[in-house]
């Protein structure tokens, strides 16, 4: 029986997809972003294991606040489509109980059957761009962007709901001539419903010490250079919000 790597648990989330949601946070990533602040999922061993049909006898016990909030369930870390067998089973487990489910995603997988399955039976994607530039986007991920590119085009070609998460770091992501950039890239996909914001913070440093990592250098972004870019981003048509 495949198990899940998990992390931990976030039973009443309110950032991860509309209402409340039961957040499971996965062990795993490709990625090793220079402002993470869960740097303690990267590759660490996972805190428990769980079979999806446990798991999923949890996530229910919260349907009511799914119902009452059209809320739901989000996998989340990390990067879940690690484990993307055992998503495979959890999923559809819970669009038989008729959960709406989301993947908080850096998109950086290879495009398989099985990969195409776990989109097929999600609800909503939330899509991490850690920067359009293929040179930025390598200095502050250590990955390539195009693996990502590519799961975007996958998600648009399933017409599948999709928010597309950037996190603002100043100097880097923060400047109305980027918001520009990224309005025109962003344009082309159809399936994108939303834009989230999420300015850089430092409340995750002490997680990077503690690991006994140099910790982000980076500064929190002006307030209103964050408001500026969201503007130009809904004069170009997206439903944007700042978290």
């Amino acid at each position: 029986m495949i198990k899940g790597k998990i992390h931990s648990v976030e039973t009443l989330g309110t950032l991860d997809g509309g209402g409340i949601r039961y957040v499971l946070f996965m062990s795993g990533c490709p990625m090793r972003c220079r402002f993470c602040h869960n740097p303690d999922t990267w590759a660490s061993p996972p805190a428990y294991e769980k079979c999806a049909p446990e798991v999923a006898d949890d996530i229910l016990k919260y349907s009511d606040f799914f119902k009452f909030s059209d809320g739901g369930f989000t996998a989340s870390g990390g990067e879940p489509l690690l484990q993307q067998d055992f998503l495979i089973e959890l999923l559809g487990i819970l669009r038989r109980e008729n959960v709406h489910t989301a993947i908080d995603t850096c998109g950086s997988v290879a495009i398989t059957e099985k990969l195409e399955k776990v989109i097929d039976l999600c609800n909503l994607f939330l899509l991490d761009i850690k920067h359009l530039d293929p040179t930025t986007h390598r200095e502050i991920t250590g990955a390539d962007f195009s693996p990502t590119g590519r799961f975007l085009e996958a998600l648009n070609l399933r017409n599948k709901e999709t928010h597309i998460r950037i996190v603002i770091l100043k100097g880097i992501s923060d400047s109305t001539e980027y918001a520009a950039r990224l309005a025109e890239f962003l344009k082309k996909y159809p399936c994108v419903k939303k834009i989230d914001l999420l300015p850089y913070h430092n409340l995750g440093v002490k997680k990077w010490e503690k690991l006994g990592m140099n910790p982000p250098s980076f500064e929190a972004p002006d307030r209103q250079e964050t408001e500026k870019f969201a503007k130009l981003l809904e004069a170009s048509g997206f439903a944007t919000s700042i978290q």
